[in-house]
């Protein structure tokens, strides 16, 4: 029997995986769901990642709908091509001094070379301290900006890139959303490969906000300190880099001092990434922020020149175009001269106000007569319902209130408030007894105005006064005072050297200048005349008769109505604007001629076929007439008024004269109005001593005040009216009214006397005194007079006045 043999028990090793037909040792369960939670994780980022994309890629196929239309194109940025901001365009005027601005936005552009590397530093260093490294988006700076938000729960960090806030401003809407920050994002990106640093920061530093108005470095620059953006030292260009940030909060203007704190900041980061020395840091941080005074809000001299070159700029580029046109426009105005016409308009008005007796007592009642007073104006407004603004109505004063500088007055309709110094007592200026202005009295307190018993002019009120009465419900003005306007035009070149629309005028405001088409009276005669004498109907020297006619029904006046002088000269019936006589004389040659001759001075407005128009029943405008002045003025040449000399460098050339008028006639009606000056209506101004030829007028019951005039080199027009063509007032006429602004403002102009250079073709001779044909050799010097006369018909072949004349 074999023996069995013994087995020998083997160390066994722990198997990794089951055998055949052998059950699995269970795993850990966290093993499985780590395995999961990965899994899962790496799905989620999977399918994150590809709606972020499927996002970016969405909202970015709307950018091109999503932009706002009306700035940059992404394919107009390369070299900002497209870059068309509203600019300020600024008017200097003919001697290069800054006189006024238009703007929707107040910004100038300046190249990146003019921007100082302090500027660009500091901005930098402040804003966006990696700007040169990032290609638009700062992501390190979104983290920590994120970090820092988180751990203070608010946020106080921002993570825009320049280069985002460029977007913001040009491309997206303000909206705070998802889709706008993805936008911004792709756009950022797109704005790097476009565009240079330097031109991201250009675009940047010309557009954004700096207060007051102020857009863009140079603007700003100017605003606060008075000089160019390339100008700036280091603590300025600190604080303007700091304002960005919260222009309203952080103005040196209303918050000096927290203006100061964030220039400081701005320093600080300056040395923090190198850009200055601590030495600098400390000498900036120690040196007082001192800005330049705010330049004034209203316009000075030449406000009507804004307006005017605002619709010639429109006229030439579209009023789209005109908001980002930044041009620099040269007009024809001379400052010195604008002044001095502005001065001698008000002065004129003001006179004309105290010689009506607008602003002061008319006369004073005494108390114990106050109650008839009322009661006699309350009879005389018995039928009246409201009171036409056209008109001036008496009022007793009943209270003085000088604390609160108001009146309590009745005019007929019970107490009202009358508030002094306000909008409608603008003009009123304290005088004393030598006629100059005074503001106090001799015990160094205003002098008393008004007292209880005072009878004043009073109008409706239209104005809007500042304040509200206290005295009283119902609320009334002083009568105010005429307006005016005056015309200065240069007769070669028709350049307009100065033009006030109006007293205390202000952009945009109704320039009568330009727009007040009122009659001109007699001082529409010269072009009467001028037809006549062009037609070779009259001379000079022709006699005419000055007697009473009807003509259609119509029977003319002279201002005098019941002053008759017969036979007189033509000469001196313009100089004594003699109204029958310059009927008859456009009966002869009739309004067509007239009309005709007015049109081609350059007499713009339509004007009526009918007899009254030799006595100025048409309408027309100051600058109208003021230009046909320079018509005549020019011995016939013609061409339209202008006002803008260049636009940048482009000059603008006068338009070629053209010859409209028989020279010689001119040259004989100027020396004709010549005597407008030595013997007749417009005597005042003989005191210039310079040679000057003139017209004064007066239209219907005293509603218009003309005075129209040249000398060899300028033309001029000067008028005074209501706005509602209420009546001057008793002895306002032309020569008394329109006149006195003239010589004060010729006066200050300080002319050089020179004769009007005569034309080929007119002589001088002697003529009969009382006949107007040539005079005797032998007759006795007192019987002659020097005339000037064309060459031929001679005087004593002229033909004699008309049957019907005489």
């Amino acid at each position: 029997m074999t023996p069995t043999k013994r087995r020998v028990p083997t160390a066994r090793l722990p198997r990794t995986t089951p055998q055949k037909g052998q059950a699995a040792a269970p795993s850990r369960p966290w093993v499985r769901w780590l395995k999961r939670i990965v899994l899962a994780g790496l799905l989620m980022a999977a399918l994150g990642a590809s709606a972020l994309a499927a996002m970016f890629w969405m909202w970015s196929r709307d950018l091109d709908r999503d932009m706002r239309s009306d700035t940059l194109s992404i394919a107009s940025m390369r070299n900002l091509e497209g870059y068309h901001p509203y600019q300020t365009t600024v008017i200097y005027d003919a001697r290069g001094r800054r006189i006024g601005e238009i703007f929707e936005e107040r910004r100038t552009v300046v190249p990146f070379e003019r921007m100082p590397p302090q500027l660009i530093d500091a901005v930098v260093a402040t804003e966006d301290a990696t700007f040169w490294e990032h290609e638009g988006i700062d992501f390190m700076g979104i983290v920590r900006a994120t970090i820092e938000n988180v751990r203070s729960g608010e946020a106080k960090q921002g993570a825009s890139t320049i280069t985002q806030q460029v977007v913001k401003t040009f491309f997206l809407s303000p909206q705070k959303t998802i889709k706008r920050k993805v936008q911004e994002i792709i756009l950022a990106r797109r704005i790097e490969k476009q565009l240079t640093k330097q031109e991201i920061l250009s675009l940047y530093l010309n557009q954004i906000n700096f207060g007051h108005a102020r857009y863009g470095v140079q603007e700003a620059a100017r605003f606060y300190f008075g000089k160019d953006v390339d100008q700036l030292n280091l603590g300025e260009a600190a604080m303007l880099a700091g304002l960005p940030q919260s222009p309203s909060r952080l103005s040196p203007r209303s918050h000096p001092e927290a203006a100061k704190a964030r220039q400081t900041h701005v320093l600080n980061r300056m040395a923090e990434t190198g850009k200055i020395t601590r030495e600098q840091l400390k000498q900036w941080v120690n040196t007082p922020l001192t800005i330049v005074a705010e330049p004034p809000r209203a316009a000075g001299v030449g406000a009507d020149w804004v307006e005017l070159v605002r619709q010639d700029l429109t006229a030439r580029y579209g009023k789209e175009r005109l908001a980002t046109l930044g041009a620099s426009v040269t007009v024809t105005l001379d400052a010195k001269w604008q002044g001095a016409a502005e001065g001698a308009l008000e002065a004129g008005l003001r006179a004309y106000d105290a010689r009506q007796k607008l602003g002061v007592a008319v006369r004073k009642v005494k108390p114990a007569a106050i109650a008839a007073e009322v009661a006699k104006l309350t009879k005389k407004l018995a039928k009246v319902r409201e009171l036409d603004p056209r008109n001036r109505y008496e009022a007793v004063v009943l209270e003085v209130h000088e604390d609160d500088n108001e009146l309590v007055v009745d005019f007929g309709k019970g107490p009202a408030s009358v508030l002094l110094g306000g909008a409608g007592d603008a003009r009123y200026v304290p005088r004393g007894k030598d006629g100059k202005d005074v503001k106090v009295g001799q015990d160094g307190k205003p002098s008393p105005r008004f007292a209880v018993g005072d009878v004043i002019k009073i109008a409706k009120a239209d104005v809007n006064e500042a304040r509200e009465p206290k005295h009283a419900k119902a609320l009334v003005q002083l009568a105010p005072g005429a307006q005016g306007a005056v015309v200065v035009i240069d007769n070669k070149t028709r350049k307009v050297r100065a033009l006030v629309g109006g007293y205390d005028q202000v952009p945009g405001g109704f320039n009568r200048a330009l727009q007040a088409k009122r009659q001109p009276g007699s001082s529409f005669k010269p072009f009467v005349y001028g037809a006549a004498l062009e037609a070779r109907r009259v001379t000079p020297a022709s006699i005419v008769n000055d007697a009473p006619e009807v003509f259609d029904l119509w029977k003319p006046k002279n201002y005098d109505a019941a002053k008759f002088e017969g036979p007189v000269r033509l000469r001196y019936a313009l100089a004594k604007s003699i109204n029958t006589v310059a009927i008859r004389v456009c009966a002869d040659i009739t309004p067509a001629a007239i009309v005709d001759f007015a049109k081609r001075a350059g007499i713009v407005s339509e004007l009526p076929l009918e007899l009254s128009i030799a006595l100025g029943s048409g309408e027309v405008t100051p600058l109208e007439i003021g230009n046909a002045m320079a018509t005549i003025a020019s011995l016939g040449a013609i061409s339209p008024p202008q006002f803008i000399d260049k636009v940048n460098d482009e000059v603008v050339p006068p338009q070629a004269a053209s010859q409209v008028l028989d020279a010689s006639a001119a040259y004989v009606l100027l020396s004709m109005m010549q005597s407008v000056i030595t013997e007749g209506t417009g005597t005042r101004a003989a005191k210039l001593g310079l040679p000057i030829a003139g017209k004064t007028g007066t239209s219907n019951d005293s509603r218009d005040a003309w005075f129209i005039a040249a000398t060899p080199d300028y033309s001029f027009a000067v008028w005074v009216g209501y706005d509602n063509n209420r009546q001057l007032g008793s002895g306002e006429v032309g020569g008394v009214t329109a006149v006195p602004i003239f010589v004060e403002m010729v006066a200050a102009m300080k002319l050089a006397p020179k004769p009007f250079p005569r034309p080929v073709g007119v002589e001088e001779v002697r003529i009969d005194r009382v006949t107007g044909l040539l005079a005797d050799p032998a007759a006795p010097v007192e019987s002659v007079l020097s005339e000037v006369l064309w060459s031929a018909p001679r005087p004593s072949r002229q033909r004699r006045c008309q049957g019907r004349w005489t």
